[in-house]
C-alpha cells in the first residue's frame, strides 16, 4: 500500500505544480477511489490523497464523467506516466519495424500514421543493402525517430553480439551519440523463427556489461524474463506467437504472468495481426507493443499503422481505467426502481 500511496502522491505533486487539468484531477480521483476498494490503498490514505487536490467535495459530483479528451500532440493521457526504457522516455507505446514494406515509401507514411517513436532496423540487412533496405537510413528523420538496432538474421550469441556493435555505430553515424539500444535476437531455428533462450541469456549478460540497454527477444517464458531482468537488461519482448504470423496472443496466460512479476517494460512483441489483438496485449498491462508484419503486410499499410496506434492508446487507456468485474448473472443497466409501474 505505501507503494501505490508514494505513486499517487508523487502524479499529484507534480500535477499540481504543473497546474494539473480539470480532467488529470477528475480521473485521479477516480483511481484513488478504485485503489481503495481494491485495497491497493487504506480509506485513510486515500483521504489524505484527496485533501491534497482539495478535499472530496469539490470533485465528487463531477465524477460521473466518464470520456476525458488529451491533446493531440501527445500519445499520453494526463494522469498515465509515460513510457521509460533505459532512462529515456516515450510517450507512444508502439513501436514498428522498417522491413517487409513494398517500399521505402509505404514504409515512410506507416511510421508517420502510427505516431510511433521507436523503430527498429536490420543491422545487417542495412550493412548489406538487402531488398527493401536500400536508402534506409535516409529515408527517416533520425531527430524525431529514435533507433532500435536488432540482431535479425544471427544465430549464436557471438554473432549477435557482434551485431550489436555494428548497430551502435550505426546509430552514432546517424547522429544518434548516445544511442546504446539493441534489440536481441539469437534465432537458430529457420523454420518456426523461435528465440533461443540459452544464446539470448548468454549475449544479454556480455552486452549489458559493455553498456548495451539491451531488449531480448524471447519465447514467453516467465522465468528467463525474470533472469533477464536480473543480469540488467533494460526491458523483455516475449512473443505473442511465432514471427510473421498474425495468430495472436496465443502465450496470455504466460505474458501476463512475465507482466506481474518483472519490474522492467514489458514489450509483446511477433504475432499481433489485427488492432483488437494489439488492444488485448496493451489491456493485459504490456508497457509496449512491436508491430512490423502486420502493418507491412496489410493491403492499406499506413492506415493499419494508425489503427495500430490507436488500439495500443486505447488497450492502455482501459487498463488504466480497470476494466468492470465479470459476473456470473446479469445486472440490469438501468435502475429497478423510480419506474411507473414500480410501488
Amino acid at each position: 500500500m505505501k507503494d501505490a500511496f508514494n505513486e499517487f502522491k508523487e502524479i499529484i505533486q507534480t500535477g499540481l505544480k504543473n497546474n494539473m487539468p480539470r480532467d488529470a484531477k477528475l480521473i485521479t480521483v477516480g483511481q484513488i477511489i478504485h485503489a481503495v476498494t481494491r485495497d491497493e490503498l487504506t480509506n485513510k490514505e486515500g483521504w489524505l490523497l484527496e485533501e491534497m487536490m482539495g478535499g472530496r467535495t469539490e470533485w465528487e459530483d463531477a465524477l460521473e464523467y466518464s470520456i476525458f479528451d488529451y491533446a493531440v500532440d501527445t500519445a499520453t493521457p494526463s494522469f498515465d506516466k509515460p513510457l521509460m526504457i533505459a532512462g529515456k522516455t516515450f510517450h507512444s507505446r508502439l513501436m514498428t519495424g522498417t522491413g517487409k514494406y513494398r517500399n521505402i515509401a509505404e514504409m515512410q507514411q506507416s511510421v508517420n500514421a502510427s505516431r510511433c517513436e521507436i523503430v527498429t532496423v536490420a543491422v545487417r540487412r542495412v550493412q548489406t543493402n538487402a531488398p527493401g533496405h536500400e536508402g534506409l537510413a535516409e529515408a527517416l528523420d533520425w531527430t524525431k525517430i529514435w533507433m532500435l538496432p536488432n540482431t535479425a538474421g544471427c544465430q549464436t550469441a557471438d554473432e549477435a553480439i557482434r551485431v550489436a556493435r555494428l548497430g551502435r555505430e550505426m546509430a552514432k553515424l546517424l547522429g544518434q551519440e548516445d544511442n546504446n539500444f539493441v534489440k536481441l535476437e539469437v534465432i537458430p531455428d529457420a523454420k518456426y523463427l523461435l528465440p533461443d533462450p540459452i544464446g539470448t541469456l548468454e549475449a544479454a549478460e556480455k552486452l549489458v556489461k559493455e553498456g548495451f540497454a539491451v531488449l531480448p527477444y524471447i519465447n514467453a517464458d516467465p522465468l528467463l524474463a525474470k533472469r533477464l531482468e536480473e543480469v540488467g537488461c533494460a526491458t523483455v519482448m516475449p512473443l505473442g506467437s511465432p514471427i510473421g504470423s498474425g495468430q495472436g496472443i496465443n502465450n496470455a496466460a504466460n505474458i501476463q504472468i512475465i507482466i506481474d512479476t518483472v519490474k522492467i517494460p514489458v514489450v509483446v512483441d511477433a504475432g499481433i495481426g489485427t488492432p483488437s489483438e494489439a488492444a488485448q496485449a496493451m489491456e493485459m498491462g504490456a508497457d509496449a507493443l512491436l508491430i512490423n508484419s502486420a502493418i507491412a503486410n496489410a493491403q492499406n499499410s499506413p492506415a493499419m499503422a494508425k489503427a495500430m496506434g490507436m488500439a495500443a492508446e486505447a488497450g492502455r487507456l482501459a487498463y488504466l481505467a480497470g476494466r468492470m468485474p465479470i459476473k456470473d448473472y446479469a445486472i440490469a443497466s438501468s435502475p429497478q426502481t423510480g419506474t411507473v409501474t414500480s410501488k
